[in-house]
């Protein structure tokens, strides 16, 4: 008979802990690079975890690095690599939101973009190749320019624990280089995870084949994909939502998706996790797919759970996962009761045999919000020809034949998408005004950060 509730996912957690000793996740001390203190949070309360809207006049990468020392407090390496354009731009989203504990890297074909970045260590790739214009919409440029850079990549990532890749799918550069900057970070012997997004419908049928054929490189290379769909986000945002605000929330899916991860091994917990803890579910998993949730008020432990369960980002039921990372996070009052009724929920959706290892955060800065991440691993049989059907559909939904097609060069379109960018252009939202909060937990956007 299944357990339930918090002391099953204590069993659970120690199962694992004991069976993963033999895993060596210490980095060589004189590779290791030195990492951030922790500083106070001033994030309001119905930000995410660690957010403290930290915008552009915050902090440059030179004092980042300025405050960066040996410390006891993140044992861990992490860094974080923004691969590409919007990959770069979810790092800016990070560097905002004040992650820490992690060293940020943003690669970049495009020069422009890549100045306009505040990440700690930036490498432009490609300089003979692209000039400093960027992919091209071309992955074979990107993944050339991610070779001849081989060497570069590697001593950025020497001495990692734990590699996060960003990326939006599609595109010449993120979609190329990544694999192989996953390749290298396994060859370190770090934990590789990829946090991408799928294109939007109305950019193409191109860049969404495009897409599945770097998520499946990638997938080789690292040891789990999480993918964000970004159609999904057009469940939970208002139809009002601009284009601006539409590309700003699927950055800052991204950014939740490493942040939820993170901030188990980097952030003192209530219940904590270390690196050998994610290891177990992480590595190895193959696709994975995030929910999240939050509430206020009475009964916002119920709500933030089954809100992440729900989530729209899930493409598939968390029961067919084989292991699953809970993080809950709340205020200095999140009591024990709710931590137990967040597991129980979760426990009560998952498969029996699923390996379940979370951990609870006490944020001072988050108030009476209580926010739950899951992170759903190891799908057996992902179907890719499932989500090359679903990628036709919507194409031919936004595409209706009954329309002569216009055929330009190497992509075929009925013309422009009214206030959308043409399929291939690289985007950059980090100029852009930070984005409003919704605060009312009924709302029904699944926990996303909505710009209103």
């Amino acid at each position: 008979m299944k357990d339930s509730g918090l002391g099953s996912l204590f069993r659970a957690t120690e199962r694992a802990r004991q069976g993963k000793k033999e895993v060596d996740t210490e980095a060589p001390v004189a590779e290791s690079p030195t990492q951030p203190q922790v500083g106070p949070n001033g994030a309001a309360p119905d930000q995410p975890p660690g957010e403290s809207g930290r915008m552009s006049s915050g902090p440059s990468s030179e004092a980042r690095r300025s405050l960066i020392q040996p410390s006891r407090s993140f044992p861990a390496v992490v860094r974080v690599v923004g691969v590409g354009g919007a990959g770069t731009n979810a790092v800016n989203r990070m560097l905002e939101a004040g992650l820490e504990g992690v060293e940020f890297i943003a690669i970049n074909t495009d020069a422009q973009a890549l100045a306009m970045s505040e990440a700690d260590r930036k490498l432009r790739i490609g300089r003979e190749l692209t000039k400093g214009l960027g992919g091209g919409s071309d992955p074979k440029v990107g993944r050339d320019a991610a070779q001849a850079a081989y060497d570069e990549i590697k001593a950025m990532l020497k001495g990692s624990d734990m590699v996060f890749i960003t990326v939006g799918e599609g595109g010449g550069t993120g979609t190329g280089a990544a694999p192989v900057v996953a390749e290298i970070a396994k060859s370190l012997g770090a934990l590789t995870i990829g946090v991408v997004s799928r294109p939007f419908a109305f950019e193409g049928k191109r860049r969404a084949l495009q897409a599945l054929d770097g998520i499946r490189l990638l997938r080789q290379r690292a040891d789990t994909v999480i993918v964000v769909p970004n159609d999904k986000l057009l469940q939970v945002a208002d139809r009002g939502t601009s284009m601006i605000e539409a590309l700003r929330l699927a950055d800052d899916v991204l950014r939740q998706g490493v942040q939820g991860i993170c901030d188990l091994v980097t952030v003192p917990g209530l219940i904590n996790l270390d690196l050998a803890d994610v290891r177990t579910i992480m590595t190895g998993a193959g696709t994975a797919h995030m929910g999240i949730g939050r509430a206020r008020g009475e009964q916002r432990a119920q709500k933030a759970a089954e809100m992440a369960v729900n989530s729209a980002l899930l493409e598939s039921s968390i029961e067919g996962a084989h292991g699953i990372l809970l993080n809950i996070s709340g205020g200095p009052d999140l009591s024990l009761h709710e931590v137990n009724e967040v597991a129980e929920i979760i426990n009560a959706a998952a498969d029996p045999e699923a390996n379940i290892i979370f951990g609870a955060v006490v944020d001072e800065s988050l108030g009476d919000t209580l926010w739950v991440t899951v992170v759903a691993a190891g799908f057996e049989g992902t179907s890719e020809e499932m989500i090359v059907e679903q990628v036709e559909s919507t194409t031919r939904a936004h595409h209706p034949p009954a329309r002569q097609a216009h055929v330009s060069g190497d992509r075929v379109s009925n013309g422009p998408t009214a206030g959308a960018p043409p399929a291939g252009t690289e985007r950059d939202v980090s100029r852009e005004a930070p984005d409003k909060r919704q605060t009312d937990s009924g709302d029904s956007d699944n926990g996303l950060e909505i710009p209103s």
